[in-house]
């Protein structure tokens, strides 16, 4: 899939990038978080959630999960870094689609985490805003989804800390079932 991607220029977030970040870790995970898209930190080093954002993410997965971070995988929405860390907009995340259906299909999670508004948005096709569909489990091609908060969210709102602790005791449920 990540020789499909190429060099890709695809929509206009080609012009300011560094590198592609694809998305890393165990292509035969049973978790999967999706983000939003890269970072500055994630731009320069090609690889997903290794800033402040990505620290905490770690802390989420090992500390609160009891799983290494190499055993799941982690990808975004789109995977180039949009300008000054803007939102993505809608022809940039049509433009990713296919990579991020494809690593899904291909990996087959058995619990997918969306990560903020534009992850879990997309995983389940809806518009509804972050804080009405977080907590509440949902389906994407007969995977459980998990739609939270994004690490970056609880940078800013340390006390929506304890939210996304609630949503990753639900994600341990459904990895067990």
């Amino acid at each position: 899939m990540r020789e499909d991607l190429g060099d890709c220029q695809r929509c206009k977030l080609a012009g300011g990038r560094k590198n592609i970040v694809f998305g890393q870790g165990n292509p035969r995970a049973a978790l999967m978080f999706v983000g939003e898209g890269p970072g500055a930190d994630e731009d320069e080093k090609g690889l997903a959630f290794v800033g402040r954002a990505g620290q905490l993410l770690t802390d989420i997965i090992e500390k609160g999960l009891k799983i290494p971070r190499p055993d799941v995988f982690i990808a975004n929405v789109i995977k180039c870094r949009p300008p000054q860390n803007r939102n993505p907009e809608p022809d940039e995340i049509i433009a990713c689609q296919p990579f991020l259906e494809a690593q899904i299909d291909a990996i087959r999670p058995k619990v997918l985490v969306g990560l903020g508004k534009f992850a879990g948005q997309w995983l389940l096709k809806t518009a509804e805003p972050i804080s009405r569909i977080r907590g509440r489990v949902g389906e994407y091609k007969g995977i459980k989804v998990m739609p939270t908060y994004h690490p970056a969210f609880l940078l800013r709102n340390p006390a929506a800390k304890k939210e996304v602790w609630e949503d990753m005791k639900v994600v341990l449920d459904l990895l067990r079932d």
